[in-house]
């Protein structure tokens, strides 16, 4: 994806190392996008999931349960300081679409994460895939954070 105008220019560093991270499938990169204060919200689970761990997990995880993941649309918010990135990916047979709602602190990190998707029948996929293969660590993380 190209620069998003209008992004400040610390998310935006931030942001041009997101979607490298995204296009060379190397997620060892994405604590270094991350506020020590990050709060990551699922769309499988109401409660937020707080921290660097939680977060770089469930993107790493969710990176391996996808297929033929694609970022399609990108917007940044009048002030700069936020993004929301539409995306497109297959589990499976069923297709779905999503968005990444990203805030940024003044340091161009990423401070709160929330991720939507449809339809509810992948979204019930995902949530399956997720508790296969991360489970246990996905209901700690969950009890931890409220």
């Amino acid at each position: 994806m190209t620069a998003l105008p209008g992004l400040k220019p610390a998310a935006q560093q931030t942001m041009e190392r997101w979607h490298q991270i995204f296009l060379t499938r190397d997620v060892a990169g994405l604590a270094e996008l991350a506020s020590d204060r990050i709060v990551f919200r699922s769309p499988a689970f109401f409660k937020p999931y707080p921290g660097k761990e939680a977060f770089t997990f469930v993107i790493a995880t969710v990176s391996e349960i996808f297929e033929d993941f694609r970022y399609e649309r990108q917007f940044a918010t009048a002030d700069g300081s936020s993004a929301v990135l539409e995306f497109a990916a297959r589990i499976g047979d069923r297709s779905l679409k999503g968005i990444d709602m990203i805030r940024f602190d003044e340091a161009g990190k990423i401070a709160e994460f929330e991720v939507m998707i449809r339809p509810a029948n992948a979204l019930a996929l995902l949530a399956e895939k997720m508790s296969e293969r991360a489970g246990p660590y996905l209901t700690r993380m969950s009890a931890h954070s409220g």
